[in-house]
């Protein structure tokens, strides 16, 4: 176990990154090469080891804090490291990315300063790597069945994996000329360096998941076909309609959504292009939106030599302190946080770049048509309406739209060609146990439709009294919804928007539905049901 009186005795002390002014010279980590040990050890031992570790509750995917922490803490990081994959297939990831909920919800959080647990799992699974306990771990034998995950981000590639070591055959198509979807071109190398990503397919290849790139599933491919091949097909394909900004002036040269110009920056750390095709260089930037995306706009900008970068945020700033109606273990509060990309600016400009609590009115162009400036307003707190006298006018010669996304893409064929339905979120309809819904019944008296012959009975069509003699018992109620036989959705494409870990979670249980589907039964985990949601205000 950790010391008991750890808390007490040790500050909480997180890994420090590079000095801003280091790291905004390359594209490397903004921990690369700090020194972790024993650092991370020390931090590990202020865990509690509580009777009721909320943390499980705050991560989605239930990792055992307490136990790998204590594990950390001694230095034992063969233990530490399995402790961490019981839960986890890429903590690597999580370690990197995830915004750390599991910090939210820490005991030690309702009158103090949590334990460094993003700090403790991203150093455990860099541990691992380094020392060898990671090797590929194929199955024993195959089932003979098949599985196709159309979309290669963490969702998908959580679901192959489990997959794959459960025996069953699984292609993962991917429409990007690489595998990993935003993990790949979604993500600067500044937060997770590809090299992170790459032994992780490696090791998926080794234990024999196989890979198509540049295969359109919907477009090229027809996804009805590629489901007849199957004997299972998973939409992991993400939810990449972006939000759009219906502003005057819109259409202006030099006005891009977010995505497209970090996937820019991304191809040129890849070795794809020279120089990216939208630069910040020499530009006064803009970046409109206030989340995770915008931070990386952010980032980047600065790296690429901007002139200058602001930041809108149509949201109230935080406090300090957790809101009343937020309280402890409630994870993601309202609260004032500071990225590594603020921390950046701060350091260049001597300001933070943010502006809350405003909104953009219009775009203003030159003689060209290209974008030059942006007037905004200040906005009310609660109802976001415009103040009137609050506007003015800031150099814009570059302007990011990073305000999030609203489900799978509405072009996307591969719905329509699948039988899929959309919620009233515009995300990929399907029942609580990842299963995809089709469209509602046919009028009453037009009979239902045939399952296929290697379907099982799925929930809804087995009846109460099960075993009881004919006649007897409830009649079996009629479904909402048909259910396209074999097709299940997973991660951000069902879920919408989301985060890293809560990806991971559903990619596990959703593996867990498929080889229930398949085999009649499961061993795999499923961390979370896919209607469960985070324990949030």
């Amino acid at each position: 176990m950790t010391d008991p009186y750890g808390f007490l005795r040790t500050p909480r002390n997180p890994v420090p990154s590079r000095p801003a002014d280091q790291r905004l010279g390359d594209w490397s980590e903004v921990h690369a090469g700090q020194k972790l040990l024993p650092l991370v050890s020390e931090q590990a031992n202020r865990c509690m080891d509580c009777g009721v570790p909320f943390c499980h509750g705050g991560c989605p995917l239930g990792n055992l804090i307490p136990e790998w922490n204590a594990y950390a803490a001694h230095g034992d990081w063969r233990a530490a490291a399995e402790r961490l994959h019981a839960t986890n297939n890429f903590p690597e990831f999580t370690g990197r990315l995830c915004p750390a909920p599991c910090e939210d919800s820490c005991v030690l959080a309702i009158n103090a300063d949590p334990v460094t647990i993003k700090n403790v799992e991203e150093t455990i699974a860099d541990q691992a790597w380094a020392l060898g306990y990671t090797p590929p771990a194929p199955p024993g034998r195959l089932s003979g069945q098949t599985v196709a995950v159309i979309g290669s981000g963490p969702a998908g590639l959580a679901t192959a994996q489990q997959l794959t070591r459960a025996g069953h055959t699984v292609v993962v198509y991917e429409r990007a000329d690489r595998i990993g979807g935003l993990l790949r071109y979604g993500i600067p190398a500044f937060k997770m360096e590809k090299v992170h990503l790459d032994r992780r397919i490696a090791q998926m290849r080794a234990e024999g998941t196989v890979f198509r790139t540049d295969a359109d599933i919907g477009g090229r491919t027809d996804a009805a076909e590629l489901r007849r091949r199957h004997d299972a097909v998973v939409v992991a394909v993400g939810a990449a309609q972006r939000r759009e900004l219906p502003a005057p002036g819109r259409g202006l040269l030099g006005i891009h959504q977010a995505m497209d110009y970090l996937t820019c920056a991304n191809r040129v750390c890849e070795g794809d292009h020279a120089a990216p095709a939208i630069t910040a260089e020499g530009r006064h930037v803009v970046i409109v939106g206030g989340g995770d995306t915008g931070s990386d706009c952010l980032g980047t900008a600065l790296r690429q030599g901007a002139l200058s970068v602001v930041q809108l945020d149509i949201r109230p700033e935080p406090g300090a302190d957790r809101p009343e109606g937020e309280p402890w273990p409630l994870v993601h509060p309202q609260v004032y946080r500071i990225s590594h990309a603020h921390e950046e600016a701060r350091g260049r400009h001597g300001t933070d770049p943010r502006l809350f609590s405003s909104a953009t009115m219009h775009f203003e162009g030159d003689a060209a048509g290209r974008v030059r400036a942006l007037h905004l307003t200040a906005v009310e707190p609660a109802g976001r309406q415009p103040m009137p006298g609050t506007e003015r006018v800031i150099d814009a010669g570059l302007v990011l739209l990073a305000l999030g996304f609203s489900g799978p893409e509405q072009d996307c064929r591969l719905g329509e060609q699948l039988g899929l339905t959309r919620d009233d979120r515009g995300n990929f309809a399907r029942d609580a146990h990842y299963a995809a819904l089709g469209e509602p019944p046919p009028p009453a008296g037009a009979g239902p439709a045939r399952p296929a012959p290697h379907a099982q009975v799925p929930p809804w069509a087995q009846s109460p009294a099960a075993g009881a003699p004919p006649g007897r018992g409830m009649p079996p109620a009629r479904p909402p919804h048909r259910r396209p036989d074999g097709v299940f959705v997973a991660g951000d494409a069902g879920r919408g928007q989301s985060l890293v870990v809560w990806a991971i979670a559903e990619g596990r249980a959703a593996a867990a539905a498929v080889d229930r589907y398949l085999t009649g039964s499961t061993a795999l985990p499923a961390p979370v049901g896919a209607h469960d949601r985070p324990l949030s205000a």
